[in-house]
């Protein structure tokens, strides 16, 4: 079995939002399979889509892992369910948590279930600021490190440090 290293970004805008984000990282790191590396600091955030919710509270964890990309999105899916997000939902409505894959090592893939690197990674400093803290990796599909993404970046959003990772 291959070890790959992962991104995932983690965000939570609903009730207690720092002990999800710290449940979540908690439940990856317990999983068989991976392996907890990194954890960057956690930053509020503004909402993105529907502006009329409460802030999110987002970071980025760095995972190695020996799961193929598919089955740690059904590993993120699991834990978003356990932690008491919907199976379905609308589109940037309020969640408990949410965990995305960002990067994972250099691959490139697009399947109805899952687009890596992230789609919308570039255009979000609540995923860029935060990857930044724990590394620089490249963006496979556009060839560009984190930095320079950010750097490019059309967000103007705010976001205000909150905790060391």
């Amino acid at each position: 079995m291959r070890y790959h290293k992962a991104y995932i970004g983690i965000g939570s805008n609903i009730g207690n939002r720092m002990q999800h984000l710290r449940e979540a990282v908690d439940m990856l790191a317990r999983t068989d399979g991976i392996s907890l590396e990194a954890v960057s600091s956690i930053y509020m955030t503004e909402p993105v889509g529907d502006t009329s919710q409460q802030r999110f509270y987002n970071g980025v964890v760095l995972v190695g892992t020996t799961m193929e990309p598919e089955t740690l999105r059904q590993c993120c899916k699991t834990i978003e369910r356990e932690l008491g997000r919907p199976e379905a939902y609308r589109r940037w409505s309020p969640r408990v948590i949410d965990l995305d894959i960002l990067l994972y090592g250099d691959l490139c893939c697009q399947s109805d279930t899952l687009s890596i690197p992230h789609p919308e990674m570039h255009n979000r400093k609540f995923v860029l600021v935060p990857l930044l803290d724990i590394a620089n990796p490249p963006n496979p599909s556009s060839g560009k490190t984190a930095r320079q993404l950010l750097a490019e970046c059309p967000d103007c959003s705010v976001l205000i440090e909150l905790r060391a990772g």
